[in-house]
């Protein structure tokens, strides 16, 4: 069984080195921009070639996020900065959108596309989705089980790459809006200010999104049986003496020793660390935040780790041959696969015994104060003559010198020619009132196309034959492994009994619907912003697609293609997708009143809603509605009903319908600001 790799974060030069010389088999950072850490100080402006030579002179391959949403206008800085990533020889890219994969899957096929967790890959199809597309690995979601890692990878063939150490988010990645919905800075954009990280208080527990570190450490080995090619770790912002800590312990816990759990714990974490996820125990445990008493613990311990990477490490096998000659000698220096000759003077006759083995070893193995060491050595004197040390000691600084030359050689990858053809959207004279609602009653609105979850579908089996075509099925936003076998079968029987299409909020869906010859309509949840990525999904079999609410309504009407798209004109919009319910941390589900909700310091409430127990769903507590306000003239308006009464989606439904202002709370979310 291969051992997987140790992937460490790096958000700046320090952090890199200290990587390196920790030990890290791989190292993931961000150019100048389009990477989810834009905060961080990334490889731009020159640096990133650099960046990627030091990576390859250690032996380890450098691997650059590219994981943020591009719109329409950043398409041309976009294509330059793959340019500097394919000119700096990098070894992958990870990345979400799915304009961004596309340029880099047909541009640059040498480089591997590596899907990011931002694509909130949580289950068999979605893994396949990716692998179809010609992706090399999927980042796993972190939400998932061990148990559960294992059952994707003996049904895929992709890479898997998981998450070991670091910061939990509360909600799957790629599927939270708080930070944006609340002051415009988007994590899918790389701006994410970490909302959750402030008090709000679910039945009386504090910090309720705030969770704990995770560190699933002493369960790598566990890791590597189930399937994982890649132990990732969290901490692009984090300072360097973290970078090393958490590197210097991965690879201690890899090998089966012991590795300082105490020092880990000091130089970060929020009330210590969680398994949860990887055991599947999903509790209270799970959650805590950072407290002064963390914060004073990571002081007294820099020092003592900033030692792990102040002086250069041995960490490269280097073999050398020598050859002693008359006139002239010879050193062969290789390591990683790269080989190198010097020459120097020649021999002179032996007074008392010819250079040999042991004799030279003295010389050539003084490696101190480089990456290498010596890791096997031969030596061909067949004259039997005697070579002065100093000569063998300049001969090995010119043999390194001119060996790391050859291993930090950069080596560019060539473009195929690739460029996006797009034609001119022609929108319709009206816009369709789509519906999407938990409840059949909703049947009652003159909806030009009704969305129900399957369950409810399956309910209400009438519903099929009195609506038709006009009956769409919702896909779970979320699916576990554990839960794909009942939705696959509760799937062919709705198919059986007439249902034609789905509603799909994640690249699972897509797959699952194509698979089982459904009609797929993409969700808000595919978080297209730009004209590209509305395209591919044309081309994947998609019959339309909400685009996402994060882009401004102005962005959402200049849109090109020919793909139907739509966006939502009312919802209580979801700013979460979680796992770990608040409000199950604070009591059991058996004592749940089905209604529970959050407040922030401003005394702002939102709702939860629960998905049979399986996730949980965080809604905006002021809706999105845009009637009597500037609109975008596409081929649907979907109005995301979720707990509103029948006699409120009454209301609604006529305001957007005949395009007048609500009579109630209402925001314009982010259709009429700019995204950051």
């Amino acid at each position: 069984m291969p051992t997987p790799e140790i992937l460490a974060p790096a958000g700046g030069r320090e952090q890199l080195i200290a990587a390196l010389r920790c030990g890290a088999d791989a190292v993931y950072f961000g150019a100048g921009c389009f990477n989810a850490r834009q905060n961080a100080e990334n490889f731009g402006g020159g640096t990133l070639e650099n960046a990627v030579a030091l990576c390859h002179g250690r032996g380890a391959k450098a691997h650059i996020t590219v994981n943020t949403l591009v719109t329409d206008g950043e398409l041309p800085a976009l294509r330059r900065t793959a340019e500097e990533i394919a000119a700096s020889g990098a070894d992958a890219v990870i990345v979400q959108d799915l304009a961004v994969m596309r340029l880099f899957l047909r541009r640059y096929p040498t480089i591997e596309v590596h899907a990011s967790t931002q694509c909130a890959v949580h289950n068999t199809d979605g893994a396949k989705f990716y692998e179809d597309l010609g992706v090399k690995r999927v980042v796993l979601a972190r939400e998932l089980s061990i148990r559960e890692i294992e059952k994707i990878r003996s049904e895929t063939g992709v890479e898997l790459e998981a998450f070991v150490h670091g910061a939990l988010c509360m909600c799957l990645s790629g599927a939270c809006y708080m930070s944006s919905l609340i002051g415009g800075r988007s994590g899918n954009r790389g701006l994410c200010a970490q909302p959750c990280r402030t008090d709000f208080i679910c039945e009386g527990r504090h910090y309720a999104l705030s969770l704990k570190d995770m560190s699933h450490l002493r369960h790598i080995r566990a890791l590597s049986e189930a399937g994982v090619s890649s132990l990732k770790i969290e901490g692009r912002m984090k300072r360097p003496e973290y970078v090393a800590a958490a590197v210097t312990a991965a690879k201690a816990a890899a090998s089966g020793e012991a590795y300082d759990e105490d020092s880990l714990r000091a130089v970060f974490s929020r009330s210590g660390f969680t398994d949860g996820y990887a055991t599947g125990k999903r509790d209270g445990a799970m959650f805590g935040h950072r407290e002064k008493e963390d914060v004073v613990a990571s002081a007294g311990v820099l020092k003592e780790l900033s030692r792990l990477y102040e002086k250069e490490t041995q960490t490269v096998p280097a073999d050398m041959s020598l050859t002693v000659g008359a006139d002239s000698s010879e050193l062969k220096v290789s390591a990683l696969s790269r080989s190198v000759t010097v020459s120097g003077e020649g021999g002179i006759l032996a007074e008392n015994r010819p250079t040999d083995k042991e004799y030279a070893l003295r010389s050539l193995s003084k490696l101190g104060g480089t990456r290498f060491f010596l890791n096997g050595l031969s030596v061909d004197n067949p004259l039997g003559l005697m070579l002065p040390p100093s000569v063998m000691n300049s001969m090995r600084r010119m043999g390194i010198e001119a060996l790391d030359r050859e291993l930090s050689e950069v080596i560019p990858h060539s473009a195929c020619d690739f460029s996006y053809n797009i034609d001119k959207y022609s929108p319709p004279e009206h816009s369709e009132l789509w519906v999407r609602c938990e409840s059949a009653d909703a049947v009652k609105l003159a909806s030009d196309r009704l969305i129900l979850p399957l369950v409810e579908i399956e309910s209400h089996p009438d519903l099929i034959t009195s609506l038709g075509d006009r009956l769409t099925g919702e896909l779970p936003a979320v699916l576990f492994p554990e839960n794909e076998d009942e939705e696959r079968a509760r799937l062919r029987r709705l198919s059986d009994a007439g249902l034609k299409s789905v509603y799909a909020e994640n690249a699972y869906g897509v797959a699952l619907g194509r698979e089982l010859c459904f009609q797929v309509f993409g969700g808000a949840g595919l978080n297209v912003l730009n004209t590209p990525a509305l395209e591919y999904y044309r081309e994947l079999g998609l019959s339309a697609v909400t685009v996402s609410f994060e882009l401004r309504i102005n962005r959402i009407a200049a849109l090109g293609g020919t793909m139907p798209r739509g966006y939502i004109a009312y919802g209580k919009l979801p700013m979460m997708r979680v796992r770990s319910c608040p409000a199950r941390a604070a009591r059991s589900c058996s004592k749940c009143d089905g209604y529970p909700h959050l407040t922030d310091k401003t005394g702002a409430k939102f709702e939860i809603t629960c998905h049979n127990r399986r996730f949980q769903t965080i809604l905006n507590p002021v809706p999105l509605h845009i009637g009597g306000k500037l609109q975008a003239n596409c081929d649907y308006k979907l109005l995301w009903f979720t707990t509103e009464t029948p006699e409120e989606r009454d209301r609604i439904f006529a305001e957007i319908a005949e395009n007048r202002e609500s009579k109630g709370p209402r925001t314009g979310g982010l259709y009429y600001r700019e995204l950051k």
